[in-house]
């Protein structure tokens, strides 16, 4: 069968000794996107842990990404939440007081 299959680099023209050293990827690069404040210290907070992920290559990019989405679900759910019941005032001791 392998008599059938062209050799890789066969159908350009090239052959492996002539392709080359695979290119060197880029260094980690900001990519220059602006972070509007919402307003909500969690979101912001994630907002700002993003910027984390562009000094890192692109495989730590996903630790970023999952901290940023647990912390966005958790502010969601939060609003979610029903508040906590207000503390009851102590009753007002009876006025007894007769002159």
């Amino acid at each position: 069968m392998s008599d059938l299959m062209p050799e890789a680099g066969a159908a350009s023209g090239e052959s492996a000794e002539t392709a080359g050293p695979a290119p060197e990827p880029a260094s980690p690069a900001p990519l220059g996107v602006t972070r509007i404040p919402t307003g909500h210290a969690e979101v912001d907070a994630g907002l700002e842990r993003l910027a984390d992920a562009d000094h890192l290559p692109a495989e730590g990019h996903i630790e970023v990404y999952e901290d940023v989405h647990r912390g966005l679900r958790d502010a969601l759910t939060a609003l979610d939440a029903r508040p906590a019941p207000a503390p009851v005032p102590a009753p007002m001791p009876p006025y007894n007081n007769r002159s």
